[in-house]
């Protein structure tokens, strides 16, 4: 019985930014005497339905962008005679739709770290059950990577996880009901231990792949300690400290390794985290902006968040401190405006942030909005070819709406058009040289701007443009600027690394 794993997709750029971890995740977690898992990337190349035989076991990862192709594998999988597995975000939310439109066997819910095996020696029975639940896994019992199976030279960036769940409760964001509030830590010798491995193998660019990597803002031990609540203050500092020891242990790994994650602004009131975030070599990381309005920002329930010239000041002091910001702003929500475009983009540029991304709402299964979305949308709801547009995701995407929640004052084009001239201008050629300026050499100037030019590539016009012949030339220039671009990421192995020894520190104590 061969051990299939699938990461669907419909576009292949034979070469991707970041490995999806999840695959190599569940290749570890696959017990030995099933050999070797095969692992199939559809970034990279899609499946050969002719590779797939009787009895294999086919498991296939989802979140609902990629949730039609998924189920289009699973079927072809099926009509092989392989038993098809579904995992992941959108499998958790619609196991169902998985069952009666994707040939499914099975569905696995939640982690899928230990209850894979399972899964696996059912199959092998001939007995696989139609759902398995595997829960919240605790941070001591993630399963390591098996970067050993990497592909040569097929991505620019590796991804390890630090943490999983948010204590936020944005409302566009799935996160916190999927994987909880309460942030589950891994060890920093397990962290430590698979960040050596990809070093060796030549990757020096790894994202931290965390919901947060800043699970315990100061203002909630504030709170804690007004609460007089001495456990849940105990509990908090213990997290921080738990993050203050990975960064320790981050800063002696070699200077030339770069780590990108994702946080919240409120590190910016945590000037000590920051400093350690650069010591750590954090040179990158997502914040969740959102909003340039204070009324946007309730909307989605962010209010923890600055506008004006605060959030300009907040998130320049992240350059201060070393920490490059790819910020993310959403357009089309209630209270934004025709001059909410132009406002947003002229704030990108006021805070001087590397890269940013300017997405249309879209309401993502899980969350407070699509609920809501959903509730409001009721019998009347409008439907593609038979399907509601509740299910968006199953229509397919030549057919699919670029916007999807109705606007009291703008059209849906007005919105989708005046996006893409955001896009268009922030990532002019001029705007992005002018931006590598942050880096010095002019191999570090060349790497920002392909990479600046393959992610508007790869997530503006491949994402919200209608035109499809605009589509068809951004995968092509994708596809062309990708594989320079990956060389240049890319280091010289070093197989002799080792594991730095661990040494007891005094660590950060706040109050």
């Amino acid at each position: 019985m061969r051990v299939i794993l699938v990461n669907p997709s419909d576009v292949a750029f034979g070469t991707a930014v970041i490995t999806p971890r999840w695959l190599y995740v569940l290749a570890a977690a696959t017990p030995k005497r099933y050999g070797n898992p095969v692992i199939v990337d559809e970034t990279l190349t899609q499946i050969d339905p002719a590779s797939i035989q009787p009895g294999d076991v086919v498991g296939i990862g989802i979140h609902t962008a990629n949730a039609l192709r998924g189920m289009e594998v699973g079927r072809l999988a099926r009509e092989r005679g392989a038993w098809v597995v579904y995992g992941g975000i959108h499998a958790t939310l619609y196991p169902e739709e998985a069952q009666q439109l994707g040939a499914a066997h099975s569905v696995v819910k939640g982690d899928g770290d230990q209850v894979w095996k399972m899964v696996l020696a059912d199959c092998e029975a001939g007995n696989p059950q139609p759902l398995y639940d595997g829960g919240r896994v605790s941070g001591e019992n993630f399963q390591p990577a098996r970067w050993d199976l990497l592909p040569p030279d097929a991505y620019m960036w590796a991804s390890v996880q630090t943490l999983r769940g948010c204590p936020k409760h944005c409302s566009f964001c799935s996160v916190w009901r999927t994987d909880g509030q309460i942030p589950r830590q891994r060890t920093a010798d397990a962290v430590i231990q698979e960040l050596v491995e990809l070093r060796q193998l030549g990757y020096r660019f790894i994202t931290l792949a965390d919901d947060n990597f800043y699970p315990v803002p100061l203002a909630d031990i504030a709170l804690a300690e007004t609460q007089n609540n001495p456990a849940r203050v105990a509990e908090l500092k213990a997290t921080r400290a738990e993050r203050f020891e990975l960064m320790r242990r981050l800063a002696q790994l070699p200077n030339d390794m770069v780590f990108f994650t994702q946080t919240t602004m409120e590190v910016t009131e945590d000037p000590e985290y920051l400093d350690a975030m650069k010591k750590a070599h954090i040179h990158g990381a997502l914040v969740g902006v959102e909003s340039v309005t204070e009324e946007g920002l309730k909307s989605v329930f962010k209010n923890f968040n600055a506008v004006g010239d605060d959030l300009a000041t907040r998130l320049r002091t992240f350059n201060k401190h070393g920490v490059y910001v790819l910020g993310s702003f959403i357009f089309g929500l209630s209270t934004d405006r025709e001059d909410t475009f132009a406002a947003t983009a002229k704030l990108a540029k006021q805070a001087e942030i590397s890269f940013a991304q300017f997405v249309m709402m879209t309401p993502f299964p899980g969350t407070v909005d699509f609920l809501r979305w959903e509730k409001e949308q009721g019998d009347t709801v409008q439907r593609v070819d038979g399907i509601p547009l509740t299910r968006y995701w199953l229509i397919p995407s030549g057919r699919r709406p670029k916007h999807y929640m109705p606007h009291p004052t703008m059209a849906t084009e007005e919105i989708r058009r005046l996006t893409q001239t955001v896009w268009d201008d922030f990532y002019s050629t001029k705007a992005i040289w002018k931006r590598a300026e942050i880096v010095k050499s002019l191999k570090s100037r060349l790497m920002f701007f392909l990479i600046s030019k393959l992610y508007r590539q790869m997530y503006a016009n491949t994402g919200i443009t209608a035109d499809s012949a605009r589509r068809k030339s951004s995968h092509f220039w994708a596809r062309w600027i990708a594989k320079p671009t990956r060389k240049l990421f890319r280091a010289k192995p070093m197989p002799d690394l080792r594991v730095p020894e661990s040494e007891p520190v005094l660590l950060p104590i706040i109050g």
